[in-house]
């Protein structure tokens, strides 16, 4: 896990009109990592200096701190604790200024202002409990309290199972729950799998589905696809069979929760995609090179609805050719959808009984 002080403290300050009382609630990780300033700036560096060939990265510095982290250079939250962590710091912070010379790329930046920023956010930081996670939640298990992990990203942006080089820098998949809080294997009972009833890719990577017409320019508008990051419109496709089952057995999948279903009112009929066209062959794993000069989706068709599902109150009110949709992906994915999502607010959040 890391962290940016600077957008944590942002954060805060948001909820705070809100009278949240988070000293109260939130916890942080001393083995969590710091992104600094100048790994921001390392990471605008690095994809300036790719030219055409940028992978998509959103800029915050996760990949340099990533870097820092194996390279066993990181700084860690429970440093912040010690005296020499400044001098440590500035030693980091002048090696990643000399590797941006290095990439002789022209960055505008007045680092004074962006230290100044930082260290005042460290103070934010530091200022809530700090804990040693392992601890915490093998105590809280032995408790017998309930722990819900929640993952940030998409599986197919997982460092080691994604569609490299077009991932982020950590494990995504439900095994981040273990190396991230260090919960034990063994520990988790359930994973519930979250998808989008049609998929979806923010910045540059494979996508087998994607759509380039007006279906494309309609989901994208009607389900307010901007990356929540980098604010940038996704990109946007029919359902990925092939890629959503490979997710389901990597991450060990238990129950399935179908968001969005919504946006595909209106739509005379979606279309599914079952396999992949691979140099000739007909295929239903990714390969290894998933890149679209050499995969083409095989889509099956189905009918669509007009229904206004967002006033919807109960799975068993839900209109038929959508429930013919969703048994059709329980019976190619072989899991049950116990949750059907129609809008943004919790009441639309429908319940399956399976």
């Amino acid at each position: 896990v890391v962290i940016d002080p600077v957008i944590f403290a942002k954060e805060l300050e948001k909820l705070a009109p809100y009278g949240m009382n988070l000293a109260d609630k939130l916890l942080i990780s001393r083995k969590a990592h710091l992104i600094l300033p100048t790994h921001r700036l390392l990471d605008a560096a690095s994809e300036a200096a790719k030219g055409s060939k940028k992978i998509g990265s959103t800029l915050k510095g996760i990949g340099p701190t990533y870097m820092d982290k194996t390279g066993r250079n990181g700084i860690r939250v429970g440093d912040l604790e010690f005296s020499d962590w400044k001098d440590r710091y500035r030693q980091l912070a002048d090696k990643h200024l000399q590797m941006i010379e290095n990439y002789h790329v022209a960055l505008d930046f007045d680092l004074d202002s962006l230290e100044k920023e930082f260290f005042a956010a460290v103070e934010v930081l530091t200022s809530l409990p700090l804990i040693d996670s392992e601890q915490y939640f093998a105590e809280a298990q032995k408790q017998g309290k309930k722990i819900l992990a929640e993952g940030a990203q998409g599986s197919l942006l997982d460092i080691d199972f994604g569609t490299y080089p077009f991932v982020t820098s950590s494990n995504t998949t439900a095994a981040g729950a273990c190396t991230g809080l260090g919960i034990a294997p063994n520990k988790i009972e359930n994973v519930i799998g979250i998808f989008k009833a049609y998929a979806t890719r923010v910045g540059s990577g494979p996508f087998p589905t994607e759509l380039f017409d007006a279906d494309g320019e309609t989901l994208g508008r009607v389900g307010n696809e901007f990356g929540a990051t980098t604010g940038r419109p996704r990109r946007c496709g029919w359902i990925d069979l092939v890629a959503l089952k490979y997710a389901i057995t990597i991450n060990g999948v238990t129950e399935l929760n179908m968001m969005k279903a919504d946006v595909l009112s209106g739509f005379e009929q979606i279309k599914v995609c079952t396999h992949y066209e691979y140099n000739g062959e007909k295929i239903a794993h990714i390969p290894f090179d998933i890149d679209a000069k050499y995969v083409q989706p095989v889509y099956e068709t189905l009918e669509g609805w007009h229904e206004d599902l967002t006033g919807i109150k109960s799975a068993s009110d839900l209109p038929i050719a959508l429930n013919h949709y969703i048994e059709y992906l329980e019976k190619h994915l072989e899991v049950p959808i116990t949750v059907v999502s129609v809008g943004p607010d919790r009441t639309q959040t429908l319940f399956r009984k399976v």
